[in-house]
């Protein structure tokens, strides 16, 4: 009877081993469920990325605005009419380069361009 019961549990056990430890076991099975949620989650960024993409090709075809956003911000251009103002903070390098390029009189005195 204990051989029976023996050869029953290494029967039992020769069966088990394919779905523990096999090549498509369980091991397997939670490595590609974990990789099927890496995918959808790299599938909802870029989905995201796909409807903000959409949305500006729509104002792109649909009107003039965003064209013209892109072309000041990225392009650097303006209308006609319009005044393009740059404001540059001051350090000591925008102040010794407009030293050199601008002479500076002596106090109380004044340079015109013809005494130069």
């Amino acid at each position: 009877m204990r051989a029976v019961a023996f050869a029953l549990m290494l029967m039992l056990g020769g069966l088990q081993y394919p779905l523990w430890a096999g090549k498509s076991g369980w091991g397997e099975v939670w490595r590609l469920e974990k990789q099927l949620q890496e995918k959808r989650s790299e599938n909802a960024k870029l989905s995201q990325r796909n409807t903000a993409l959409a949305e500006e090709v729509k104002d792109l075809e649909d009107g003039l605005d965003a064209v013209e956003e892109r072309a000041r911000a990225e392009l650097g251009m303006i209308r006609r009419g319009e005044v393009f103002v740059q404001v540059v903070p001051e350090t000591g390098l925008e102040t010794t380069i407009a030293s050199s390029v601008a002479p500076r009189s002596p106090a109380g005195t004044s340079v015109s361009p013809s005494a130069q």
